[in-house]
């Protein structure tokens, strides 16, 4: 029994001794240990993870054919706004279609005129822009992509303008032309617009085919689709307009046209 009863004993006394030395290590010991979690180089290395993600969202969305690369990037990209690039060199020329802010009664088209490698575009966009890469030869469409659609990259997004009438066009605009009262087109040229206005109920088309800028190597189009007394509207900021004339097609077939008139 007293053997048993000092066995008990010491073992009653080696666990609280344990017992103490558990309790009293991680407050006297570990607590100083604290600060030096290592924390911080976790939160160091979490931040330039996120810059590979902006950069690659500031990239544009692409649709290709042999011969063409279109784009549509913010203003931030390498190709901000919709961009057409030549990437074969060959008889014939790429061209983008797009339409914005998902109205279809409006189609614009620009056609990059320069050699292998160049780009041509515009950078006034709307908030969503659906658009497909084509391949002209002359004024004929041989082959064209599917479409694809972007949505918020333009920073100052165009309105879509669907309510304009003819008549307002003209009042709104300095120079107008028209064919055999058809087709209109209309400009003016403080933050310049032009305007492609359909004034005949037919079922032909009107359209505006101008240049900008003095350069002979873009030629920019707006189809107006939607029927008589619409009008669609594109814009050109500093941009002034160098030729334009108005037309009128059925379909890809061209009914009408002036010869080009220089501004």
């Amino acid at each position: 029994m007293v053997i048993a009863a000092a066995v008990m004993a010491a073992t009653a006394i080696s666990a609280d001794g344990a017992a103490a030395k558990v309790a009293a290590g991680p407050v006297i010991r570990q607590a100083p240990a604290v600060p030096s979690v290592q924390t911080a180089p976790p939160v160091e290395t979490a931040a330039p993870v996120a810059a590979p993600v902006a950069k690659a969202e500031a990239e544009p969305v692409c649709a290709r054919l042999k011969g063409v690369r279109a784009c549509v990037g913010p203003d931030s990209s390498s190709r901000p706004g919709v961009t057409v690039e030549d990437t074969r060199d060959d008889h014939m020329h790429p061209a983008v279609e797009y339409y914005l802010n998902g109205y279809l009664g409006t189609k614009y088209v620009i056609h990059n005129l320069g050699r292998k490698g160049e780009v041509r575009g515009s950078r006034e966009i709307g908030k969503v822009v659906t658009f497909r890469a084509a391949l002209y030869r002359g004024d004929r469409r041989v082959s064209h992509g599917h479409w694809k659609t972007v949505r918020n990259v333009a920073k100052y997004p165009v309105k879509r303008d669907s309510r304009t009438t003819p008549a307002s066009a003209r009042a709104k605009s300095e120079v107008c032309t028209s064919t055999k009262g058809a087709a209109s087109l209309c400009f003016a040229e403080r933050h310049t617009f032009v305007y492609a206005c359909d004034t005949g109920a037919d079922r032909y088309q009107a359209r505006a085919e101008y240049f900008v800028g003095g350069d002979p190597t873009t030629r920019y189009e707006i189809h107006q689709l939607a029927g008589v007394g619409t009008c669609g509207k594109a814009e050109h900021g500093d941009l002034s307009i160098s030729m334009y004339r108005a037309s009128l097609f059925d379909e890809n077939r061209r009914k009408g046209t002036r010869l080009y008139q220089y501004n």
